[in-house]
């Protein structure tokens, strides 16, 4: 069993946030593979569905976030699933809007659900790093990221998350390359080449609409 974990802060007033890109990814996920109805454990909400033939948890702690190694730790002992299965999907400052990065291991980059996943459960596990961008200022960097999407970013948002839940096989399968090259090539298709941050001139690429 493969465990894919979305990081997010639950309840609706943090629902549209950026930092909640993660919950978002992992939603689409489970709506395009469908599985079983969500269920309230592990300190978290689980489904369980297959994806490229593989058998996979998707969970979405429900801690808030700079806890949420506790749940990731408590699902990983009760299935035994070795920290190399283990997929965390959350925001990454330090990636332009609408870029998507995979690796294994590496440093936390301050991101508060992340140190807390490696205290509690080793730090190899793979990263995929959804961009949602830097506000060019450290004391802006609260605000953005438990800021909600503008109104110009959800199309993006939308895009890439159903992009993340088509090609999640790939991530099930260990074809991390692959996968990553997919969603390059299907936000490239949709013209997301050169995404601003909210208050930045432009922000789709029309010459490249498809």
């Amino acid at each position: 069993m493969h465990l894919f974990v979305g990081l997010g802060n639950p309840g609706s007033r943090y629902a549209r946030n950026r930092h909640n890109i993660g919950f978002m990814a992992v939603d689409e996920i489970v709506r395009a593979h469908g599985g079983m109805p969500w269920r309230k454990r592990f300190q978290a909400e689980t489904a369980e569905i297959v994806v490229g033939g593989e058998r996979v948890l998707i969970l979405k702690p429900q801690t808030y976030m700079n806890e949420s190694g506790r749940a990731v730790a408590e699902a990983q002992r009760f299935f035994k699933i070795p920290l190399s299965d283990v997929t965390v999907f959350y925001d990454e400052l330090d990636l332009p809007p609408a870029k998507l990065r995979v690796k294994v291991g590496g440093g936390n980059a301050g991101h508060n659900g992340l140190r807390s996943i490696t205290a509690h459960c080793g730090n190899d596990y793979r990263r995929v790093r959804i961009g949602i961008g830097h506000p060019g200022h450290k004391p802006l960097v609260q605000a953005h990221v438990l800021g909600d999407f503008a109104k110009a970013e959800e199309p993006w948002v939308e895009d890439l998350t159903r992009a993340i839940a088509d090609h999640a096989a790939l991530l099930a399968k260990g074809e991390d390359a692959s996968f990553q090259n997919k969603i390059h090539l299907a936000m490239e298709a949709k013209g997301w080449t050169d995404v601003k941050r909210p208050g930045e001139q432009a922000g789709k690429d029309k010459s490249n609409a498809g």
